[in-house]
């Protein structure tokens, strides 16, 4: 795969993903969510700024904006009351089954001759998700 055609995938898994009613997230928020769903917990605020190695604070506001969302939910560490955990939720787990529907839908479009080219068109994916 050439890098313009992995940015096609990733440009028409995201603007299909905008086209719904889905979370708009940024790709700090996307790397935090994506780490907390691929990776092994447990997650804290500390351990996934060290990991993305970026600040608690920005790690954070990423978790503001995802919690608002239903993606992930925080809560205190009854062992550690000095740390937070970072808790999957069925909603981030739908949301991200979403998302990689659409960018395989996306690879398997690309793949087909008829389409095999640098650009890969703008796909109805409505079934994918429903």
């Amino acid at each position: 795969m050439t890098a313009d055609q992995a940015l096609n995938l990733w440009r028409v898994a995201t603007v299909e993903g905008v086209r719904r009613d889905t979370p708009d997230l940024s790709s700090r928020q996307m790397a935090v969510l994506l780490t907390v769903y691929q990776t092994a917990p447990p997650h804290t605020v500390r351990g996934l700024a060290r990991t993305l190695e970026i600040s608690k604070p920005a790690i954070t506001r990423a978790l503001d904006r995802l919690s608002k969302y239903g993606l992930l939910t925080r809560e205190v560490d009854t062992t550690d009351r000095r740390s937070v955990l970072v808790q999957r939720t069925p909603d981030g787990q739908a949301f991200l089954n979403a998302h990689a529907a659409l960018v395989i839908e996306a690879a398997e479009v690309a793949h087909t001759p008829d389409t095999e080219s640098t650009s890969v068109p703008n796909l109805d994916l409505d079934m994918v998700i429903a």
